[in-house]
């Protein structure tokens, strides 16, 4: 039997990009293999490339317990949520990972495991990255790329009086799938765990977006929040009606179960973590959109939240960060 001497040493920084990264790349021609400092990213005639980058820290944004997969995976969509929201199709990604000293390879492993399914799922490569050891939490960024044709992109400035506000998918499942996850909330099926762990880029919209829509925001900080960047980016007025919101039937149930209707819709609204966009079109586009339409754009400053017809109190509109 071997002793605790023998064990086998763990790999070094370089055996670890060979190993865990380098086959993420998929054989991107401009990921170099990894073997250089830098990608080298061709010009595409035609396109704006689209930047954005996001960071998860443990503890803060996912469970200090979380399956490492799953936090890789929620690392990806989130960022890929971000280019949906501004009509950009995916094209790779660059990632930077700050792992906690005495991280075992294994745990490394299970990160770079969910990096590829959905690198698989959604035909993204990794063009580069770093990673580097620290004395606090997990902390992991990603820089996401995407292109949009020239001058298309959705930004979250263009809303005008008269646009009807509109919203993709049901609102409130991440804030109470969190609960789940924490084990504050039933969730028999796991439905909801599963929406707030593994939420759904709306990539199947961005055709639509840049055809039709005027704004867009993805609903990461709470509906009313993201909906309130959208007013304070196009200088309007945005009134919403929390009572036509879409709900899951899992958020429909838990709805149905709380003692002051008004207080849940809110909770509803201000919780975040649904990756579900909320967008703002004229009219006639807002029909070829088919989405649940749940306010107006006016004249005006602000974000005026109404319940069955009446002002609602808001108080904390979303998460913010400190």
């Amino acid at each position: 039997m071997s002793g605790p001497d023998d064990s086998p040493a763990p790999p070094d920084e370089f055996e670890q990009i060979a190993r865990l990264y380098r086959p993420l790349t998929r054989g991107a021609p401009e990921a170099l293999g990894l073997l250089d400092d830098a990608a080298v990213i061709p010009q595409r005639p035609g396109f704006d490339l689209v930047v954005t980058k996001d960071a998860l820290v443990q503890g803060v944004h996912f469970p200090s317990d979380e399956a490492l997969d799953l936090v890789a995976r929620k690392l990806l969509r989130t960022n890929l949520s971000d280019l949906a929201a501004m009509g950009a199709a995916p094209y790779g990604y660059f990632l930077a990972v700050a792992w906690p000293s005495g991280t075992d390879f294994a745990a490394r492993q299970l990160f770079a495991d969910g990096l590829r399914l959905d690198g698989e799922a959604f035909d993204l490569s990794l063009l580069g990255g770093d990673t580097v050891s620290i004395s606090g939490p997990m902390v992991a960024s990603l820089t996401l790329l995407g292109w949009v044709p020239q001058g298309r992109a959705v930004r979250r400035a263009g809303a005008r009086p008269g646009d009807l506000v509109m919203v993709s998918g049901p609102i409130g499942d991440g804030g109470l799938g969190l609960r789940a996850v924490m084990g504050q909330l039933d969730d028999p099926d796991g439905y909801l765990a599963e929406r707030y762990r593994l939420p759904r880029p709306r990539l199947d919209l961005v055709a639509s977006l840049r055809n039709q829509a005027s704004a867009c925001a993805d609903i990461s900080d709470g509906l009313i929040a993201d909906a309130g960047h959208i007013a304070r980016a196009s200088g309007v007025a945005l009134r919403l009606a929390l009572d036509r919101m879409p709900l899951s039937r899992a958020g429909a149930a838990w709805l149905a179960d709380q003692p002051d209707r008004r207080q849940a819709l809110m909770t509803l609204a201000t919780s975040g973590d649904d990756y579900e966009l909320v967008l703002t079109a004229p009219p006639e586009a807002a029909a070829g959109l088919g989405l649940p339409v749940i306010g107006v754009i006016e004249a005006g400053e602000g974000v005026e939240v109404l319940i069955d017809g009446k002002p609602a109190t808001t108080g904390q509109r979303g998460w913010t960060h400190p």
